[in-house]
């Protein structure tokens, strides 16, 4: 069942949002060459407990950090630990809050010092593909008319979307319905006024295909190779969509 927010709800989660955002921007700056990612866990920690909120994927299914940090082949769900970044490095940021009640979800792939050009491509496509979906976001159309954008922007410059982990409804629940996939499908629910997403391409330089790794969490690249990752929480409004996390 597919959950319509009221205004006020939205009000609420348009000020989680703008909370997750500046969290965000502070982990984006912290984010540097010779730091341990355990490091950027405990400052999303300290940040959420600044500002009252908490942090949506602590003990979510057993997951056990407050943010999900992936590098370089690592597509998402990726344990902070005490892996040094290194320059050179793509870090993709996935991160969520809960403020009365409700829950935002946003993420964001950072270069690290001096990248190669192919991986600095990557994240511009990769945040292009998604601004590309969000474009497609109005009422009165379909979910599928966001995927069908993200996929045709991602694919026409050579990269390819996973399709093994999508996009999702959110509100008082972290994941609820629908699906907001990263490639074309037929069917799908139609958008209406009071739907909130969280639209979030994952995009590869080679194949689409994933891997778990041991740890049952992080997924890595079938082939290795680089992946990117972007994420924001929308809602669906009459005149098109708001992004809610936003500074």
């Amino acid at each position: 069942m597919i959950i319509i927010k009221s205004a006020a709800e939205i009000d609420i989660m348009r000020q989680c949002g703008r909370i997750l955002a500046d969290i965000l921007d502070k982990l984006r700056e912290e984010t540097k060459e010779g730091v341990n990612t355990r490091s950027l866990d405990i400052i999303m920690e300290e940040e959420t407990r600044k500002r009252s909120v908490i942090p949506s994927f602590k003990d979510y299914h057993g997951y056990p950090s407050n943010l999900c940090v992936s590098i370089n082949n690592e597509i998402v769900h990726g344990i902070p630990g005490e892996r040094i970044i290194e320059e050179g490095d793509i870090v993709s940021l996935d991160a969520g809050v809960i403020f009365k009640g409700f829950h935002t979800d946003s993420a964001i792939t950072v270069g690290v010092g001096k990248i190669t050009k192919q991986a600095r491509e990557l994240i511009e496509v990769t945040e292009a593909g998604l601004e590309a979906g969000i474009a497609q976001a109005r009422c009165g159309g379909y979910i599928r008319d966001i995927s069908a954008a993200v996929q045709n922007y991602v694919e026409r410059r050579g990269y390819s979307v996973v399709r093994e982990y999508t996009g999702h409804g959110i509100g008082r629940n972290l994941h609820e319905e629908p699906q907001v996939p990263n490639f074309a499908y037929e069917g799908g629910p139609r958008l209406r006024k009071g739907m909130v997403l969280a639209i979030e391409p994952m995009v590869n330089v080679g194949d689409w295909h994933t891997k778990v790794s041991e740890d049952n969490w992080k997924v890595l690249t079938s082939d290795g190779s680089l992946s990117a990752h972007f994420e924001h929480t929308i809602a669906i409004k009459e005149e098109g969509a708001e992004v809610l996390t936003c500074s």
